[in-house]
């Protein structure tokens, strides 16, 4: 290859500058979101075990779980076992070679996002 079509390489890598495509964006959610709740599995224990303990303690994980802020948090995290759940079909199916096609692969990465959004949504306000 002569040095006249060659690209010059660049000196630095600006992640700033990086656009990824949506199936990248959602790969790494998805990696995010696995993060965030293995490092939450104590607090949902906590959670869980407050809730089993007596009558008394469950009066207290009520009243924990009715605070607007944990309610968020709780949302949170519902969202992120979605959106993982979701992502980790996706990629399932990608690992069988089902949807690899450019277009196909775009699709479901939307279809992921949005379907995580609306799922959140629907049992976020049943729960409420």
């Amino acid at each position: 290859m002569s040095s006249t079509t060659a690209k010059p390489r660049p000196k630095h890598l600006n992640l700033m500058q990086i656009r990824l495509p949506v199936p990248g964006i959602i790969s790494i959610m998805h990696r995010i979101s696995g993060a965030v709740l293995f490092l939450l599995i104590p607090l949902l224990l906590w959670l869980f075990q407050t809730s089993l303990e007596s009558a008394a303690s469950f009066a207290g994980f009520r009243s924990v779980v009715a605070h607007p802020l944990m309610k968020l948090v709780l949302i949170g995290l519902l969202w992120g076992y979605l959106h993982h759940l979701l992502a980790g079909l996706r990629h399932l199916f990608l690992d069988l070679h089902i949807g690899m096609e450019l277009e196909t692969a775009r699709l479901t990465s939307i279809i992921v996002l949005v379907a995580g959004i609306v799922l959140t949504l629907a049992v976020g306000v049943a729960l409420w």
